[in-house]
């Protein structure tokens, strides 16, 4: 983030993180709730570290009223205004913990149930497949975490009771490390 210029607008690094890779770009805003509000799956970056870093990297600048200009940050200007007026939009954002169950990809039976933090990213996942059996795992057992759009009206449709995800978790077996078979303590 840097000084407000001469609009008003204030600079800002986000990002839309996918989970095998991101889309970063400084983007003039009148706050990062503009962004957000403005730009589906999107993250205002405000870790020192990533700042810094950010510093030095050549990125596109753009003002949050020309985002049409960049085809991706058009998409995500279009996901969100699709979203804006459907029931549950922002309904979980603010909050310190969302539980839901996800079963959204067509070709795994699975169902998630997940917690989430305050900023979308899961927390810990109990899986529950198709036979039965519950498997649950913690955030440093993935690779990928990417953030859950809060703002999303189809997960407010997927919110669960927190006891749902409790019982779930503890009854479900710790999942095995993809390398040497051994498990994770998830505490």
């Amino acid at each position: 983030m840097s000084e407000v210029d001469r609009t008003g607008k204030i600079r800002f690094l986000v990002s839309h993180d996918y989970g095998m890779g991101g889309l970063w770009w400084w983007i003039r805003a009148r706050s990062a709730e503009e962004i957000v509000l403005t730009l589906a799956e999107t993250e205002v970056i405000t870790d020192p570290g990533q700042l810094s870093a950010a510093a030095s990297w050549s990125l596109a600048e753009v003002d949050i009223d020309e985002v049409d200009g960049d085809p991706a940050l058009a998409e995500l200007r279009a996901e969100r205004d699709g979203q804006r007026d459907q029931p549950g939009f922002g309904a979980l954002v603010g909050r310190p913990l969302v539980y839901l169950s996800d079963q959204d990809d067509p070709e795994d039976d699975s169902v998630y149930l997940v917690e989430l933090g305050p900023d979308g990213r899961r927390l810990r996942q109990v899986e529950v497949r198709p036979d039965g059996g519950h498997e649950r795992s913690t955030e440093r057992d993935w690779p990928f975490n990417p953030p859950f759009d809060l703002h999303d009206p189809r997960f407010a449709a997927m919110e669960i009771d927190v006891e749902v995800f409790e019982r779930a978790w503890r009854g479900a077996a710790e999942a095995p490390l993809a390398q040497g078979g051994q498990t994770v303590d998830t505490g």
